[in-house]
């Protein structure tokens, strides 16, 4: 399927390519070049190089010039890589050199709507799970907190490859959730659950991502594994809203659009798994889990309002 319109972006958009793939014609090359000049520069000049810039990097090279397929498939997910380039380049300006990060607020507030109470004295769900954690859970929470990323890209490529119509709105409509929650980020920063057991509440920035309740999982495979990922962390003041949260109920919603019949009861569980795991995990209180649902929710409805709009044609290719 191609869809045509009067724009200049037609043929670079197209989810299927013509026959008459080329990979090294003179667009293809002068665009590569200026991508590349553009990226490492940002990536080595302006925000610290690491080794994985490189690694998306000629993934999304190799994808693009390798066949007609894997370059509609490179565009089609680009929201992703781009959510990772812009995520990864927050570390440039700290939230909490914008506004106050809120840590006491939170934790006070989630406690009172959310908090149970243990031989009478209340504490949030965090800490009453943190106190009463199995080595099932610990399993269970880590298995299904790393596949975050994972599961929204396999559903892309289930997408992709079996119904196309689908796969743009998707890959858009996760980034521009992000773009939300990224902006809240900066309005309202707020220290997560792990912070507070390791600090209090005594401000202490420009400090490293901790592995929480996770710990647990890594020492039970005898691999650091969360222990890897949250060490590089961007922003650890990046709690409100939780987009972990965020992202199952995206995977959800397209995935009733692409009508996957009783596959649905599979995102489902992913759902509930994600969001007990953020909480279980000490990497987010209730509060911010139920405003990472609301961030979708938001998310989805103005994406769909905005593809309304009879620009969005020329801008999107949905």
């Amino acid at each position: 399927m191609i869809f045509t319109r009067k724009s200049g972006l037609e043929h670079f958009w197209a989810i299927e390519e013509s026959k008459s793939f080329s990979r090294f014609t003179k667009s293809n090359v002068i665009l590569i070049t200026t991508l590349s000049i553009v990226y490492f520069i940002w990536f080595g000049e302006v925000v610290p190089f690491r080794p994985e810039h490189s690694t998306l990097y000629f993934i999304v090279l190799a994808m693009f010039i390798i066949n007609g397929v894997t370059r509609s498939f490179i565009k089609a997910m680009l929201p992703f890589a781009l959510f990772w380039v812009i995520y990864d380049s927050m570390r440039l300006v700290p939230n909490y050199e914008i506004n106050p990060v809120h840590i006491k607020e939170v934790y006070m507030f989630d406690k009172y709507l959310f908090g149970v109470y243990e031989n009478g004295i209340k504490l949030t769900m965090n800490e009453y799970l943190t106190k009463h954690h199995t080595a099932f859970f610990d399993i269970l929470s880590g298995l299904f907190y790393i596949n975050w990323v994972p599961i929204p890209l396999l559903f892309g490529i289930y997408v992709f490859l079996k119904d196309k119509t689908v796969i743009y709105s998707f890959a858009y409509c996760f980034l521009f959730v992000n773009l939300i929650g990224f902006c809240f980020y900066y309005i309202y920063p707020a220290a997560p659950p792990w912070y507070v057991t390791e600090y209090g509440f005594v401000e202490h920035f420009n400090i490293m991502g901790n592995v929480g309740n996770l710990k647990n999982f890594d020492n039970l495979v005898g691999m650091p594994i969360f222990k890897g990922i949250y060490e590089k962390n961007a922003n650890v003041f990046a709690a409100m809203p939780s987009l972990h949260s965020a992202y199952p109920l995206i995977v959800l919603y397209f995935a009733k659009q692409a009508k996957m019949g009783k596959f649905i009861i599979f995102y489902v569980i992913f759902c509930l798994g994600i969001w007990g795991s953020a909480v279980y995990s000490n990497h987010h209180y209730v509060l911010e889990v139920l405003a990472g649902i609301s961030c979708a929710i938001l998310g989805i409805t103005l994406f769909n309002l905005f593809l309304r709009k009879p620009m969005i044609k020329y801008i999107l290719p949905l």
